[in-house]
């Protein structure tokens, strides 16, 4: 996918209430929260070794979700879809900008798709 950090808190973000909570406070605290392994398992009293396999368990998790359901993948390229047609909205208002009917409707569809992404 890309660079891991960002994937883990990508597919946390859509698919970390899936997760049971240790596996949960684990990730958020290691991602989120940058603590290193040894600062999570002095707060919840485990070993390191516990916290690591806790996490490795739940990015395993988090993982198989996204192969099964395709949420992340299907937001990024809905995303890249919305910034083609936003960047063809652009293109079309610039040449036609003397017609101010067309103008206005490409200003109204690209008022839509910027509310999609808020």
């Amino acid at each position: 996918m890309f660079d891991k950090f960002i994937e883990i808190s990508m597919l946390y973000g859509f698919y970390g209430g899936l997760l049971p909570e240790k596996q949960n406070l684990f990730l958020k605290a290691y991602y989120e929260e940058d603590c290193s392994l040894s600062e999570i398992a002095e707060q919840y009293g485990i070993s390191r070794q516990g916290v690591h396999d806790g996490i490795k368990k739940a990015e395993k998790s988090l993982k198989e979700y996204e192969e099964k359901l395709g949420l992340v993948s299907r937001f990024l390229r809905t995303e890249g879809v919305l910034k083609e047609i936003d960047e063809q909205i652009d293109r079309l208002t610039e040449k036609y900008k003397e017609n101010q009917s067309l103008s206005k409707q490409l200003k109204s569809m690209k008022k839509t798709i910027d509310s999609l992404n808020d």
